[in-house]
């Protein structure tokens, strides 16, 4: 895989595209941390999984990282709350959804950028502040 990218060329990335990233970057994390929690069947880790994924967790997970984050950090979540094109999953509404994605284009954003420290340090302090969801046995 090339080199991590610059900032500037990070930038020139549309935000839905960087959240296409972070998607799969954030979604990792979850599957990572769920497994390391509690070692069950795939099909309750996946459970857990979903409801750490889900728009209305990530959405809560946005107002954790405004707190946390640089200025630069929140330009990024900010562009990528803004970004149009996103179609509405049955499950939530449309400002949870661009919250969502704006969560989602932070953790592409850092990925493209090399910066996988910051990704975990955001990624802990969202499930110690939004909650964590434990597999059940």
């Amino acid at each position: 895989m090339k080199d991590n990218l610059t900032e500037r060329e990070a930038n020139n990335y549309s935000p839905l595209s960087l959240a296409f990233l972070g998607d799969s970057v954030y979604d990792t994390l979850v599957r990572e941390h769920l497994l390391k929690q509690a070692n069950m069947p795939a099909a309750k880790l996946h459970s857990a999984k979903i409801k750490l994924v889900c728009a209305e967790y990530q959405s809560d997970a946005y107002s954790v990282l405004e707190e946390n984050i640089t200025e630069h950090e929140l330009a990024v979540l900010k562009r990528g709350r803004n970004a149009t094109g996103n179609t509405v999953p049955k499950h939530a509404d449309a400002a949870q959804y661009r919250r969502a994605t704006a969560v989602e284009c932070l953790f592409g954003y850092l990925f493209l950028t090399g910066q996988t420290e910051r990704i975990c340090e955001l990624f802990e302090a969202i499930i110690k502040n939004v909650g964590d969801v434990l597999p059940t046995e």
